[in-house]
């Protein structure tokens, strides 16, 4: 299906058109991109009204973090919760639009007189040069690794978009010295197509995997999706891409690798990441091992007379976490860090939530000190496989939850190649499609459990177990692999709420 292409630019010419304009804002939210740009139209004295599907006991601390706020005018604000009104949409001036909400065939967008993003508004008034990165895999931690090697190294920089900060709460705060870095999602991409207005000095798209197919249908959209991150880009920008093959199936019906359909048409200057060495001819950054066999990245890039180590011990786990700050590195690197600086800054990085993230530890009945994970952020097959292997050891392993009409073998291939030590499964319409491809491999599992309180409490009764085979060990990873949907509002809450539920039971 061919994407909806907006008008070029932005339907408010400047900030002071924003006075008095009508708008009505789809979908409030708990993530903050509602209330942002809520809190952004009042600020600049605009009549707003916001809707919801949800009603006013689901959006309760949003509702009340506006309400508290007592610089904003409150007497300029309408809510319409529960339901969309047609009227509020046809009546509206603009209607800003949340960008998981489809525009094809949606009755009350189609009613709008104009349409814009919290993302698309941002653009527009923004001075600051922008990294913008997009992909399946590893955007979140590539992006908070980028932004804190930048604080580090002296810039003052802004991170924002689908790393649930809306780019306008900082927007008065950038200029022409301030680099920002966002985390685009495909459909907050959709939402720029035509525009003109994503103009990234360095764009980057991590490793490509089937994902949301459940609401593009095929790989084809999805994609288009993607190449919206530098379909604007010249010769003075940088574009970042895969140089490795793409997984089975999981590349282009024609032959080939997405990263060479990236570098075949993008007008910028394309350097490439990969698992091994580069050819001479190409720009970018791989990983490598030094003379005591540790593992380092290695950049080249235009305007650089030789090959650089820019990364060598890391604090985070996992070959394919090295992948994302390797590609930070390059993105810093362009930025124009000393190479030995963004060693030291990233060798220091922590990770950030959700993302293997290690938040507990505990002592067993069994004589281990357990150290638990949360990778609730791990929403695709193949994200949660690299977490299964990401300690170097077999793991007790938590995943399962809702489909998003995704392929489920990259995960049960990973946990037979490299065994987990015990797999446990929350309930969901993905589990079901991971269930018959465990069996096939003789892969044992506990549950699946309708709950997080049911998982844990059959959890620490094997960890207690000294005969258990969890017992064995002392690593729990949660990386699901899977939508949150049916148990969760999101993966962050997810997450949260996996963390909760462990600190009650292994107290």
């Amino acid at each position: 299906m061919e994407g909806h292409i907006f008008p070029k630019g932005c339907f408010f010419n400047s900030i002071d058109d924003i006075k008095d304009k009508r708008v009505t804002v789809m979908g409030l939210g708990l993530n903050g991109g509602g209330e942002a740009v809520t809190r952004f139209l009042l600020k600049h004295g605009a009549y707003v009204l916001v809707t919801d599907m949800k009603n006013e006991e689901q959006l309760k601390p949003t509702l009340n973090s506006i309400a508290e706020d007592k610089s904003l005018n409150k007497e300029r604000l309408t809510y319409v919760l529960g339901g969309h009104r047609i009227e509020d949409f046809r009546d509206a001036d603009c209607v800003i639009k949340n960008p998981g909400v489809k525009i094809q065939g949606n009755k009350f967008l189609s009613a709008a007189q104009a349409i814009e993003s919290d993302i698309s508004l941002f653009l527009r008034f923004t001075k600051a040069p922008i990294i913008a990165v997009t992909g399946s895999k590893g955007k979140s931690s590539t992006v908070s690794a980028i932004h804190y090697g930048l604080k580090e190294a002296g810039f003052t920089a802004f991170l924002g978009g689908n790393i649930t900060v809306s780019p306008l709460t900082f927007l008065e705060e950038t200029n022409e010295n301030t680099p920002v870095v966002l985390e685009l999602s495909s459909w907050q991409l959709a939402d720029l197509r035509g525009r003109g207005l994503l103009k990234p000095k360095i764009s980057l798209i991590t490793k490509i995997v089937p994902d949301h197919q459940n609401w593009y249908g095929n790989m084809a959209d999805y994609i288009a999706d993607k190449k919206l991150i530098y379909a604007d880009q010249d010769a003075d920008d940088f574009m970042i891409c895969d140089a490795d093959k793409d997984g089975l199936g999981a590349g282009p019906e024609g032959g080939g690798s997405w990263g060479d359909v990236f570098a075949g048409e993008c007008k910028a200057k394309v350097l490439r990441y990969k698992q091994d060495p580069l050819d001479n001819s190409q720009y970018g950054v791989w990983l490598s091992y030094d003379d005591k066999n540790n593992l380092e990245a290695v950049a080249r890039i235009p305007g650089k007379s030789s090959d650089t180590k820019i990364l060598g011990a890391l604090n985070v786990p996992g070959r394919h976490m090295r992948q994302n700050l390797m590609n930070a590195a390059l993105v810093l690197y362009l930025m124009g860090v000393e190479a030995a600086d963004i060693q030291k800054s990233l060798g220091k990085w922590n990770g950030i939530p959700h993302r293997l993230q290690f938040f507990h530890q505990f002592k067993s009945a069994a004589g281990k000190t357990v150290r638990f994970y949360n990778d609730s952020c791990a929403t695709v097959p193949e994200a949660a496989a690299a977490a299964s292997a990401a300690f170097g050891k077999p793991v007790v392993f938590i995943s399962g939850g809702t489909d998003k009409g995704l392929d489920f073998e990259p995960l049960a291939a990973a946990m037979a190649k490299t065994p987990v030590a015990s797999l446990y499964l929350l309930a969901g319409s993905g589990t079901d499609k991971l269930l018959p491809l465990l069996q096939e491999r003789n892969i044992a599992f506990h549950g699946p459990f309708s709950s997080l309180g049911e998982l844990t409490s059959a959890l620490k009764s094997d960890l207690d177990n000294p005969l258990s085979a969890a017992a064995q060990n002392d690593t729990v990873v949660f990386s699901p692999g899977c939508a949150s949907f049916g148990m969760f509002n999101n993966e962050f809450d997810r997450g949260e709420k996996f963390m909760a539920a462990v600190k009650e039971t292994f107290n």
